[in-house]
């Protein structure tokens, strides 16, 4: 199976086009048959002729917020899904909230290149600290490693000194989880007099893999790369690795989804080189999504990636289109700071700050008092856990304070470092 990883990898990339373009006529007539949301959404469009990068660009660019409306109106998927496809399938529903059905199993297998391109091979074990509560990211990485021929063990997140035991018993090879985790846990196991030196490369994802963070793991001999995943697509985009274990630059685009990188706010692709929105089309027959706006930021790298395959590279992650903003590997949207707002109305406006704490993220909700209030920053605290699942710490700040710009979300962590 390894050797197949490869093989489709470095096809000629105008090969890989007239393919991908070539199939998806055929899909998105057949997918608009069986999903009536996405039959009412390209109303009116030509189908059979969106079989080229600029008639697939004319297309509307379909936003997560529009999506999570959709949803709400035509309960779960808003009929973006072929209902009567998943019969023995799960079904997962990621903050925001949006529903999604389990992928495919080509979907699984198309994960799996990740871990290949990380070093990650058949036999090798993997510890799994991704959720597999209500969220799909535990198995969505799950189903990548074992469709490579990996054990994996669903450890999911959180009971870190049961998590470091079972990886002192199993021996995992692969840590899979989140960027922060893997730290949280080797210093737990230090100060536990625990041996977790099975640990010899990681594949992350849910967040920002910073510089920093990927240096002390090489300090302490576990080779780490990261990932792009979503819920609606599974793998994205992937970092391989040099022949001394070093990153190349950028991440290679998975070669069953069309990715483009359009100007924010608008359904224009850019020029490679400049920043702008991941926008997703997919192949999924259960659940086929067609000009997805992820909201996050990136652009393409020009030429081949120097590990030898041919596809596209995303420069990476950098940052969010709109304000929705992923904390500990969790979206927080800025409705949910709105939320809290109206909870307490002992507070006039509020801002989440986003920062960095050593080798962790931290948020801070800085609130301002509305007129003779006396804000209980407790109970805000307690509010903030409810509504984004994470812990924080909260400022009360005299009315005016916060800064009149706009932001409810700032992100002040610095991905450079």
């Amino acid at each position: 199976m390894s050797t197949h990883f490869d093989e489709l990898e470095t096809r000629d990339p105008k090969e890989r086009e007239s393919d991908l373009f070539g199939r998806l006529p055929g899909f998105l007539a057949q997918a608009a048959s069986r999903a009536p949301g996405l039959a009412k959404w390209l109303e009116g469009v030509p189908l059979e002729a969106v079989n080229s990068p600029a008639a697939l660009a004319a297309l509307p660019v379909l936003r997560k917020s529009e999506l999570m409306e959709l949803q709400a109106g035509s309960p779960p998927f808003g009929g973006f899904a072929d209902e009567s496809a998943l019969g023995g399938r799960r079904v997962f529903l990621s903050p925001g909230p949006i529903w999604e059905p389990e992928w495919t199993e080509d979907e699984a297998f198309h994960n799996a290149r990740a871990f290949f391109a990380a070093g990650i091979r058949s036999g090798d074990r993997v510890h799994n600290a991704f959720a597999y509560h209500m969220t799909p990211g535990g198995f969505l990485l799950d189903a990548g490693a074992r469709a490579l021929g990996c054990t994996v063990f669903p450890a999911g997140t959180g009971n870190t000194d049961m998590q470091v035991e079972a990886a002192a018993a199993l021996k995992p090879a692969v840590y899979c989880g989140t960027p922060d985790f893997l730290k949280v846990m080797l210093d737990r196991a230090a100060q536990a007099g625990k041996d977790l030196s099975s640990f010899r490369r990681g594949l992350v994802s849910g967040g920002a893999l910073f510089p920093s963070l990927r240096a002390e793991y090489a300090g302490r001999g576990i080779k780490v790369l990261q990932c792009y995943a979503t819920a609606e697509f599974g793998v994205i985009a992937y970092e391989t690795a040099s022949e001394d274990g070093e990153p190349n630059p950028g991440m290679v685009i998975n070669e069953n989804l069309i990715v483009e990188i359009v100007r924010p706010g608008t359904g224009d692709p850019v020029e490679d080189g400049e920043v702008g929105e991941v926008v997703v089309t997919g192949f999924n027959p259960v659940y086929p999504l067609v000009r997805l706006g992820t909201g996050d930021l990136s652009a393409i790298i020009p030429g081949a990636s120097p590990c030898g395959r041919t596809g596209r590279r995303l420069k990476g992650w950098m940052g969010r289109a709109d304000q929705r903003t992923k904390i500990k590997g969790m979206f927080v949207d800025p409705k949910q700071v709105a939320e809290i707002v109206r909870r307490h109305p002992e507070i006039a406006k509020a801002r989440l700050v986003v920062t960095r704490n050593g080798e962790s993220d931290a948020m801070e909700l800085r609130a301002e008092k509305a007129d003779g209030a006396a804000p209980d920053a407790s109970a805000i605290a307690a509010s903030l856990r409810d509504l984004t699942k994470l812990g924080g710490t909260v400022e009360i700040v005299e009315a005016g304070a916060l800064p009149n710009d706009g932001k409810v979300i700032a992100d002040e962590r610095d991905y450079a470092k």
